[in-house]
């Protein structure tokens, strides 16, 4: 089943899949999704573009998960996972553009899975990480990468508007198996760039929520976005970014300078 948000007011939907949506009436990260009360059919046109399928409260990201990633930028492989906050005014939604800011000279595009929670997370067990897990959606982790050197900090750098793109569902996850035969694509202009699967991450998802929830509480609605494959590379005005994890559905944003 897969969940989005559409149409100016951000109503949730739900479906088997785009042609087969419904309004849903429920809460999703309240109502468990077997006591989901789904409404009217929705036909989502081709004008009316998706938002972000979530406002998380907060958007927990994990640096430096994959070797090759952490390789091509120098860095050694952290010995437990590298945590950083993404502020979520930096959240757009499908087919919205990525601008470039002024400040940077240098915008590097990082296609990443992402993790939706349903559950509350404190200093919780493996197998409660996994139970709490709702979904899954594509995200991309921009990042002005000159400023990340400069000022020697992740969130700063990875938080300007529109450096989070996420969409363009997220797709429910009914068996944890499914975690781990995820993989994520990232296209550039028609060009793939980066190409990971769960299997070559440093720490497992379980791992990352575990660690995380000793760090902080995490709620129902946040975003934990998981590292990205090596690969990264620059952004032009001009550019277009595609994120594809195979299951889920292909996130498309346009690439534009500042005006």
């Amino acid at each position: 089943m897969i969940l989005c948000r559409f149409g100016p007011e951000g109503f949730f939907a739900a479906g088997e899949s785009m042609d087969d949506l419904h309004v849903l009436f429920s809460d999703p990260f309240e109502a468990p999704v077997s006591q989901w009360e789904l409404g009217r059919p929705v036909v989502v046109a081709s004008g009316e573009a998706l938002r972000a399928p979530l406002e998380p409260g907060k958007i927990v990201c994990v640096g430096r998960n994959f070797r090759d990633h952490a390789s091509e930028l120098g860095n050694p492989v952290p010995a437990e996972p590298l945590l950083f906050l993404k502020s979520p005014s930096s959240i757009v939604g499908p087919g919205a553009p990525i601008v470039l800011p002024p400040e940077s000279s240098r915008v590097d595009f990082e296609g990443e899975i992402a993790l939706v929670l349903r559950g509350r997370l404190r200093r919780a067990s493996l197998a409660e990480c996994i139970r709490a897990v709702l979904g899954v959606t594509c995200a991309c982790d921009v990042t002005a990468h000159d400023l990340q050197k400069k000022d020697g900090s992740f969130s700063g750098a990875k938080s300007f508007d529109s450096f989070c793109p996420l969409g363009p569902v997220i797709r429910l996850i009914d068996d944890p198996e499914m975690l781990a035969s995820l993989s994520v694509v990232t296209r550039v202009s028609g060009v793939e760039r980066q190409r990971g699967r769960a299997g070559e991450m440093i720490f497992t998802f379980a791992e990352i929520l575990a660690h995380a929830s000793r760090r902080l509480t995490l709620e129902p609605g946040d975003l934990v976005l998981t590292g990205t494959p090596a690969g990264v590379g620059p952004l032009s005005d001009g550019d277009q970014v595609e994120v594809e994890i195979p299951g889920v559905g292909i996130l498309v944003n346009p690439v534009e300078s500042s005006r």
